[in-house]
């Protein structure tokens, strides 16, 4: 591996808002529902991600650029007798990287850090139109046990 191909998964800061944001709005659900031309929004909602303790919010960063992002989220509960579960959101890859075992690596970071807080359960949801990413997520363990329902405010 060279230097440039040593990858690095950090805590995400303001000034790489424009970088998750772009990943954020690159596919076609995105596109429809995300807004990269204006940060404002993002960065309200990236200063109350940063400042609440169970929120985990991080980039992957490679040659100085970044590449993929995910949010974990802790969540305690009494079910399953008080466990505590972490929640994968908003998982992304630079469309430069896809196939390159990033998200493998991303989503590996994201189960280990919820070891080490300790949590019981790691869950996601993906999209109902992204077979893909089903598959994926399949490959690395997770079970499609439950059926998810939002409702939009």
């Amino acid at each position: 591996m060279t230097e440039t191909a040593v990858l690095a998964i950090r805590r995400a800061i303001e000034g790489d808002l424009p970088a998750i944001v772009a990943m954020l709005a690159d596919d076609p659900l995105g596109a429809t529902r995300e807004s990269p031309d204006d940060l404002t929004p993002y960065r309200t909602a990236f200063a109350r991600i940063d400042s609440d303790p169970h929120q985990h919010l991080v980039v992957a960063e490679r040659a100085g650029r970044v590449v993929g992002t995910l949010q974990l989220t802790v969540v305690p509960g009494l079910s399953r007798v008080g466990a505590t579960r972490t929640i994968i959101e908003a998982v992304r890859i630079h469309a430069d990287e896809r196939g390159s075992g990033l998200g493998t690596e991303l989503i590996q970071w994201a189960v280990e850090r919820s070891r080490a807080l300790e949590a019981d359960l790691v869950q996601l949801t993906s999209d109902a139109t992204r077979t893909d990413a089903h598959r994926f997520y399949e490959r690395l363990g997770f079970v499609a046990s439950h059926l998810g329902f939002k409702l939009k405010l």
